[in-house]
């Protein structure tokens, strides 16, 4: 799952700040650029990193990260349409409001993110990890989830009605008041997290609990 990096990168400067359609990056250092605030189409990113970079309000169609890693960035309200991203780290990022509508994941890592808000409606995730993360009222409506793992994650008020999660891994995570409980169905949960799961089963049965 670590991207594949070279040992030395050519730092981007303020120039490259401006994203082209159908431009082509590779093997760059983004630090602390600011890319926010851009519609572009067809852009790939391979072999960069990205350390402090904003990419806030930008919308990305048909976007292609591979061998990427992000640091410390600030992904708010970024949009990616029919995008992929392969072999990817996101640690430390703020993904508040991100929407990964359709899009593929594969191999990627998002590591102590705040990413409450963000939306992975339909998209195809395999061997992602969620680790740290507060993904709180975050939407997985539709995603395939199966190979997943949810570790460590503030799960509160997410959607995941008619998600695949056959094979989802859910560990240490706060589950309370997750919607789409019915697509639970071949999920793996340990026996502390369950309890979470507990008024979500029971509203969707139609049973009141009383004290």
């Amino acid at each position: 799952m670590a991207p594949k990096l070279p040992n030395s990168l050519a730092e981007a400067g303020a120039s490259d700040a401006d994203l082209a359609d159908d431009g082509v990056y590779l093997s760059a250092l983004y630090g602390n650029l600011d890319l926010s605030a851009q519609d572009v189409e067809d852009v790939e990113f391979e072999r960069c990193r990205f350390q402090e970079t904003r990419f806030s309000g930008t919308m990305m169609r048909r976007a292609g990260f591979a061998d990427v890693e992000f640091t410390s960035c600030d992904l708010a309200n970024l949009k990616l349409i029919d995008s992929r991203i392969f072999n990817a780290v996101v640690d430390g990022s703020r993904l508040t409001g991100t929407s990964m509508t359709e899009c593929g994941l594969r191999d990627v890592l998002f590591t102590n993110c705040r990413a409450d808000l963000s939306s992975f409606r339909f998209g195809r995730l395999k061997s992602v990890v969620f680790r740290d993360c507060n993904l709180t009222d975050a939407n997985f409506q539709g995603a395939e989830l199966g190979g997943v793992r949810f570790e460590r994650c503030k799960l509160t008020g997410a959607q995941f009605s008619n998600a695949n999660m056959k094979g989802t891994r859910l560990s240490d995570c706060d589950l309370y008041g997750v919607n789409g409980i019915q697509s639970f169905q071949g999920a793996i949960v340990p026996t502390a997290d369950a309890q979470g799961l507990l008024f979500a089963l029971a509203s969707a049965m139609g049973i009141t609990i009383e004290d």
